[in-house]
């Protein structure tokens, strides 16, 4: 996983060591105190779902197609407002039988800044350290959550500290804690707000995602290219990457799109 995250995972430097740090702590403690829970925060194509999906194939045979692991979708599995103590329910009893089948299941949480707020609090009996839930022991169990929520934040940080000649390598958690907190915790419209999970600091791991300049998208293209078995030409690379919209509007320095729509892209060039 390491080593995959170093080669393929782009220009995220305080991911890869954040998310690393989290899974090694957890998985070589034979008795967790409790669950491991992290939370992506980033602007779309920087690389979230990609992380979660690449520590899901190592961890679990099968990937995502395991049996034990459990996506959430608020748009797919809670689209409507008035329904949400009804899905409050099914969410409770899902993750309560899931973890009776295995200890060691993971539950994805996808688009949390579209959850309705209060519903996601359900879940907060299974994420703290308790010994036993509803007669079942769940410390050994992965949350990830996964939010756009702070990317606006995360980008503009990352503009003024480039503007302030700090490397990306040289960027902390530290340096984007507050605002990411400000952004996806205090805000009325996240699935967060007011949450339980918040308020009894049951994340483990708030992981942001850096926006990505012109030679990372270079890169995925590359990546892109290699993995469907295609020729690396120089000229496809250039173009495509010239292709994707850049901000801020005067100096162009970061992809609007991450890498989301390369491979689509690539397509177009060859």
């Amino acid at each position: 996983l390491e080593c995959d995250l170093a080669v393929n995972l782009v220009g995220q430097p305080l991911v890869r060591q954040q998310v690393m740090k989290g899974v090694r702590e957890f998985l070589e403690n034979q008795n967790p105190v409790k669950p491991l829970v992290m939370s992506f925060h980033g602007s779309t194509g920087t690389g979230k779902t990609y992380v979660s999906s690449m520590l899901i194939r190592y961890l679990f045979q099968g990937g995502l197609q395991s049996p034990y692991i459990h996506q959430f979708s608020p748009i797919v599995h809670f689209p409507h407002a008035k329904r949400i103590e009804q899905y409050k329910e099914s969410l409770k009893r899902w993750i309560q039988g899931n973890l009776t089948n295995c200890g060691r299941s993971a539950f994805l949480f996808d688009e949390m800044d579209k959850m309705h707020p209060g519903l996601i609090d359900v879940i907060v009996p299974f994420l703290g350290p308790s010994w036993v839930v509803y007669g079942t022991n769940y410390r050994k169990a992965i949350f990830i959550f996964i939010s756009n929520a702070g990317g606006e934040q995360i980008n503009e940080m990352t503009l003024d500290l480039w503007r302030a000649r700090k490397d990306r390598e040289e960027i902390s958690l530290q340096d984007l804690e507050p605002a990411i907190s400000k952004a996806v915790f205090e805000n009325p419209q996240s699935g967060f707000w007011k949450s339980g999970i918040i308020n009894e600091h049951l994340i483990d791991f708030v992981v942001p995602f850096l926006p990505l300049k012109r030679h990372h998208v270079k890169q995925c293209v590359i990546n892109e290219l290699v993995q469907q078995g295609l020729e690396v030409r120089p000229g496809v690379v250039q173009e495509v990457a010239d292709s994707i919209p850049y901000f801020p509007e005067e100096e162009k320095i970061f992809s609007s799109t991450g890498c989301k729509t390369v491979a689509s892209r690539i397509n177009f060039f060859l």
